[in-house]
Formats: C-alpha cells, structure tokens, sequence
C-alpha cells in the first residue's frame, strides 16, 4: 500500500538563498513588505516531483557531539532525456544546472504543506549504468550551515557587552547579510547575556555555535530553510509537554521498528567551562566517575559574561550527564500503514516535541514481557522515500538541557536524575 499523499520536489535556479517565496497578501510570512519576494518566480521554479524516484533526508541533534548538525538530502532524479546532465548542451537546464542551486521536499497532508527539507545542491552525481536504457543524477544537497560555514567573519558589527544571546545571533546573521524572511531567532526572552564579540577570525557558522553553547539553548535549519535559535527556557519547557503517544501494543501510534542502547557513551562526569578571559570552572560527581570512571567534557569557547554563568553551564552539564540507563535511540514509522493521526505524527513533530514510547517486548523464560515506556523529546528526523514507500525515522533523547518542572510526574521528582533544579 502507497502512503496517501503526494510528496513535491523542487528545484529553483534562481540566485541567493531565498527559496523563492511569492509575495501573498494576508500571510503572515510570506505577506510582510519589505522582506518577502514581490514577484513571480515560477519560471525559475521546475516541479521535478514525477521524476523522482528516491529521496533520502536527515538532521537534527548529533547526541555525541552534542550539537545540532547540517541537514542533508540525496534525491535521486530518473532522466531518460538526460535533461539533468550537466554536460549535455541540448539540455533545457543546460548552463544552469550550477552548485548552490535551491532545492526543497515538502508534502501537504490536510491542508498544510510540510517542509521535509530545504537546501543547496552540492553535487550533481551523473550515472549511465551499461545495463539499463535511462540514466539518473543524484543530486547531493545540504542545508543553510553550508553556507554559514563558507562565510567567514572577523568582528560582528553591534555585538556589544551585555547583549542577550538571541540578539547577537541576529547580529551574526546580519553580518552575512541572511534575509530577516529566514529567520525564527528567540529574542528578549532568553536567559544569558554575552560578552563583546571576540573579533577572532572563524566561520559564521562556529560564530553562531558559541551563541548557542553560552545560552544553552538551541540552533538550527528547519525544513522550511529557516535559520532558528531556541532559548535555554523554551527546551526547559518543552520538557515532558503533550506527548504524542507511540506503542506496539495498540496503545499508540505504531512504529515498525525501535532502537534500544545502553552504554556510556553520553556520560558526562566532569566539566571544565572556560570563558573568553575568565577562569576554568570545574565540576566533578564523584559517584558516577567510581561506577564509570571519567568521563570529561572541556570547552573554553564560552561568551558568558561571569565565571558563575560558566559554573552553572558545567554544573548542568554533570547533573544531567552523570549517569546513564537504557535508551529509545530511534523509531521508525511506516506511512503506508499509519492512520490519519500517525500520519500527521510522522510529518509535523517537530525537534524537542515530547513523545511517550511504549515497546512491549518479547516473553521473559518466566512468563512474562518485557516493557519499557520512555518520554523523550525528538532530535532528529531522516526520510526514506520512494514512489510507494514512506519511511520516518525520529532519533529520540532525554532533554538535552535539564530542568525541574513542578507538577510533573517526570521532571518534578526531588532526588531523581531526570529532575533537575537548573540555572
């Protein structure tokens, strides 16, 4: 069975990183004067979705980096015409098949349009295999970090002391003149404020890195190909919200696949947070480095403005590091076989969204099943898609940034290692 919907590509050969949005009145996105497009841009818009015969998406958070990562896509393109060869001179596309064109994956189900993935082709991979009569390209893209890691900046004009972390992350993206349409950037509300800008020579990208590390907070490329920045308090209070419930005991949502882990491999004991000019500041849980030993974390790229904002980044750090037990790491849903409510799950949660997973698992040698129920927030998002099937994979994590939630009954517990009491 086919999911019940259709998934559209496409490509845009249009210059900049604006993906082409037309100016709609009344939207409140696409409708705003003075930044979106007042124009037509169809004729540089080519809707490739019937030629189309795999896509492969992924991103999101990278649990042993401990960073949200670029977001990558390979689709695969059928051209029997051999319209996407770069070489080919007859070709309509001949001349324009260029690197950092614009290419987007979206898939409208009831009545809104889902963004899979929005980037800007790296590599157009041209195979004419002797076996077969038609030949196919695919095309290699990455999202906005790519070109955030190609510019390079020195001083970030306006990036004074005292500033709040979603402000200088404007005021970077304002350097590397990224359109205001593109932006989602959490400003007023967030919690720590920076030092000066350094004025040291690095990529935009590792730039917007530091802003995000010193807030603890969160930066990204959404589907849509917006830049996002996420304070420390919206993770805190994404944590255990409305979860969307998911089993395979008919409780939930089925899943057709789960990926469990148990190791150390996200265990941090010890913490060494430097600021920019400030003092190391340590933090150590002399239980977890006797039962597991050390597992260290150091970092001296750090905008806070005081020792005690490092102290609380590395006291956070062990708190919600220090031990580990079984994890959820992954599911996989089918969309051929998914209700309309499992559907809408598997296009439209979002990063820090909170899932409840139940699996019951195979019968013990006395009888009885193994269960195991986790909440957990999304991190990651990989598609798997084909004319006929449709696979979403989400990568699942305790909260990366912990906090005590009164009330819940999972982040509210004094004394347990999933609350706690947070900066």
């Amino acid at each position: 069975m086919a999911y019940p919907f259709s998934v559209i590509v496409t490509f845009d050969f249009s210059d900049g990183p604006v993906f082409g949005y037309p100016f709609t009145i009344g939207d409140p996105k696409n409708g705003i004067l003075g930044v979106d497009v007042l124009a037509d841009q169809a004729s540089q818009i080519v809707d490739i979705s019937n030629q189309v015969s795999n896509i492969q998406i992924k991103g999101g958070y990278n649990l042993l980096q401990d960073q949200f990562e670029a977001g990558t896509a390979n689709i695969r393109i059928l051209d029997p015409n051999g319209n996407w060869n770069p070489q080919n001179t007859a070709s309509p596309y001949f001349g324009r098949l260029l690197p950092l064109r614009k290419i987007r994956v979206a898939a409208p189900y009831g009545g809104v349009t889902h963004y899979l993935f929005s980037g800007y082709v790296t590599a157009y991979n041209y195979t004419y295999p002797k076996d077969q009569n038609i030949g196919y390209v695919d095309i290699v893209a990455v999202d906005g970090f790519r070109l955030f890691n190609l510019a390079n900046v020195t001083s970030i004009t306006g990036a004074t002391a005292g500033q709040d972390s979603g402000t200088r992350v404007n005021k970077i993206l304002d350097q590397i003149q990224w359109p205001n349409g593109m932006r989602e950037v959490a400003t007023g509300g967030t919690e720590t404020t920076l030092q000066a800008d350094p004025g040291t020579s690095r990529t935009a990208l590792q730039a917007l890195k530091m802003a995000e590390f010193s807030e603890q907070g969160a930066f990204y490329m959404d589907g849509e190909g917006d830049a996002v920045f996420k304070s420390r308090a919206y993770l805190n209070g994404k944590s255990g919200q409305n979860p969307t419930t998911f089993a395979n005991d008919g409780t939930g949502i089925p899943y057709k696949n789960i990926v469990f882990a148990f190791d150390d491999k996200l265990i941090i004991n010890q913490a060494n947070i430097t600021n920019v000019g400030g003092s190391m500041q340590s933090v150590s849980n002399t239980n977890s480095i006797t039962t597991y030993f050390p597992h260290s974390f150091s970092t001296t790229q750090v905008l806070t403005q005081t020792d005690a904002d490092a102290l609380n980044i590395a006291r956070n750090y062990v708190a919600t590091r220090a031990f580990t037990t079984i994890r959820i790491d992954a599911m996989v849903l089918d969309l051929s076989v998914l209700d309309a409510a499992g559907i809408q799950a598997a296009l439209s949660l979002d990063y820090f969204d909170t899932t409840k997973i139940t699996n019951v698992g195979q019968t013990t040698t006395t009888g009885g099943e193994s269960t195991i129920t986790k909440t957990l927030q999304i991190v990651g998002m990989a598609y798997d898609i084909t004319p006929n099937t449709f696979y979403t994979t989400y990568t699942t994590s305790e909260p990366i940034v912990g906090s005590f939630i009164i009330g819940s009954d999972i982040y509210g517990i004094i004394g347990d290692t999933n609350s706690v009491l947070a900066y």
